[in-house]
């Protein structure tokens, strides 16, 4: 007897080796897309959307990429989400972390090939993860109590991060921008209170760290273009009603006299909400919506610095460093908290005016002022620069730190692989492919970088059999270099989270049997 389909129409589903197999191939593919992107010498992708001004974007950072793929193959998919959280989480790491659970895919559909059932894979992968973390610990150096090489070491986190990035050229530059930045937060991770403006001209190197804040508006005509000891409401409120606003609303008149008497009671009602605003003695009045000629005129005449339109963005953080609230009624003056600043002037960078507020309630709060020659060049500068923050404000918190250029990899499989020679059984060939997959990462540095890569990793292997080594790629020279004395150094946090949600995204992946893909359901027809 004939058993009837399972699931309907338009539904398929793959079992067994072939879903295991479409797994491993989608994760692969999207490990190879951004495999070129890693290291010191990676190369920019550009990314063209086929939709409205098919914007473009040039970039090589990981996570942007793989956000803007849209992916059909499902394990594809969880490579990508692993990329998000690595750079909601750390900031940095967002390619190698992909590379990593690419390179396990690869090593485990060998194994998988060699008839080792996945689970045994799994386990083997646990124990090699759990190793190599111990290692990790063993040798993260946290030097704390010394500010002044905890300083070094930020600033070397800071310069590796942005070797790989557009920022390389004026890397020593832009790390003590993102240094001072980062210790003016005094150890929060809440980056708000560092704002980046984009502003096109001049050469990357123009970039420069401002105290204070800067909201990108003009100040109006007739009113004050600087101000001492500032009182500032933040507000969001409608400050256009002298016309009359009820959409669809007929007002029948027998005389222009009657149109005059209206705009005349519209005027007095907007000159009792801007009494209302003057009564909380303020000097400077922000509001996210517009602001009428007439509204204006009037805070111009009472010396108040009115600035409109400031998007909602600016507002909530010239509230937040200014010490105010956002208020949007303003019945009860006593009960809105106001913003204090010591001064207010107009600056100009490039062509542009912009407001200047300096000496903020908020003392950690600073402008980051970019410069470069195109939109495309400072949109990916920022991206840099923001992941170069998130790692050193995640640093400064979990001051631990590790060198770089492909040495801790090195550490990890030097033990995976002795951790492999103890474990008996099936567990073994999982261990050491780990140990594999680990090496593949300085492969991929020195393969992009145009270099000998099993020449180089050969000597690398070498190196890290001698007692307390510090040899890593140095990709400048093409040879095996000293990474203490270059400099070069990584967060642990961001070393530890790759490593574990590589692991993690390459277990998951490895225990799918079945894909099943589901058609919509249809709309009936309803007539």
């Amino acid at each position: 007897m004939a058993v009837e389909r399972l699931l309907k129409d338009e539904a398929t589903e793959e079992k067994g080796d072939r879903a295991r197999m479409a797994s491993f191939v989608g994760a692969m593919a999207i490990a190879d897309v951004v495999k070129t992107t890693l290291g010191p010498k990676g190369m920019d992708k550009i990314l063209q959307s086929t939709g409205r001004g098919r914007s473009v974007t040039v970039t090589n950072d990981g996570a942007t990429i793989l956000k803007s793929l849209h992916i059909d193959n499902p394990a594809a998919k969880v490579l990508v989400d692993i990329s998000k959280v690595q750079d909601d989480e750390v900031g940095d790491g967002t390619t190698s972390v992909v590379v990593l659970a690419g390179e396990l895919l690869r090593e485990a559909e060998k194994l998988v090939n060699a008839k080792i059932h996945p689970m045994t894979i799994i386990a083997g992968y646990r124990m090699a993860a759990e190793c190599a973390r111990n290692v990790l610990l063993q040798k993260a150096m946290d030097n704390k109590q010394d500010p002044e090489k905890f300083t070094s070491d930020l600033m070397n986190i800071a310069m590796t991060t942005l070797s790989s990035k557009i920022l390389s050229q004026d890397k020593e530059h832009f790390a003590k921008l993102a240094v001072d930045a980062v210790l003016r937060l005094k150890g929060s991770t809440n980056l708000d209170a560092i704002q980046i403006i984009k502003k096109a001209g001049g050469s990357l190197k123009d970039s420069f760290l401002d105290e204070g804040f800067i909201l990108d508006k003009k100040i109006g005509i007739g009113q004050p273009k600087c101000i001492e000891n500032a009182k500032i409401l933040v507000a969001n409120t409608a400050m256009d009603t002298d016309k009359v606003k009820i959409y669809g609303a007929r007002v029948r008149v027998d005389s222009m006299a009657r149109v005059a008497e209206i705009e005349g009671a519209e005027k007095e009602k907007m000159r009792e909400k801007v009494q209302k605003i003057i009564a909380h003695g303020i000097n400077c009045f922000v509001n996210r919506q517009l602001i009428y000629n007439f509204p204006e005129e009037l805070f111009a005449d009472a010396g108040i610095l009115a600035i409109e339109h400031a998007d909602f963005d600016g507002i909530e953080r010239l509230a937040l460093v200014t010490g105010g609230e956002i208020a949007s009624t303003f019945d009860n003056p006593e009960s809105v908290k106001l913003g204090h600043c010591k001064l207010i002037e107009e600056i100009m960078i490039g062509e542009d005016k912009l407001i200047h507020f300096s000496g903020v309630e908020m003392g950690q709060a600073c402008t980051i002022v970019l410069r470069g020659a195109s939109s495309h060049v400072l949109d990916e500068a920022e991206r840099s620069l923001h992941d170069a923050l998130c790692v050193l404000s995640q640093t400064v918190n979990d001051s631990r730190v590790l060198l770089g250029g492909g040495w801790p990899e090195m550490l990890m499989a030097k033990e995976v692989d002795e951790l492999a020679r103890k474990t008996p059984g099936k567990k073994a060939h999982a261990i050491e492919a780990f140990s594999r997959a680990l090496q593949a990462i300085p492969t991929i540095i020195a393969d992009n970088a145009g270099l000998d890569s099993a020449e180089l990793i050969s000597q690398l292997r070498a190196e890290h059999h001698k007692e307390r080594t510090n040899a890593g790629i140095d990709v400048i020279s093409g040879g095996v270099g000293d990474m203490e004395k270059l400099g070069i150094s990584e967060s642990f946090k961001v070393k530890q989270a790759v490593l574990l949600s590589a692991t993690e995204a390459a277990e998951m992946i490895l225990r799918v049997d079945e894909i099943i893909t589901c058609a919509p359901r249809k709309r009936e027809d309803r007539m």
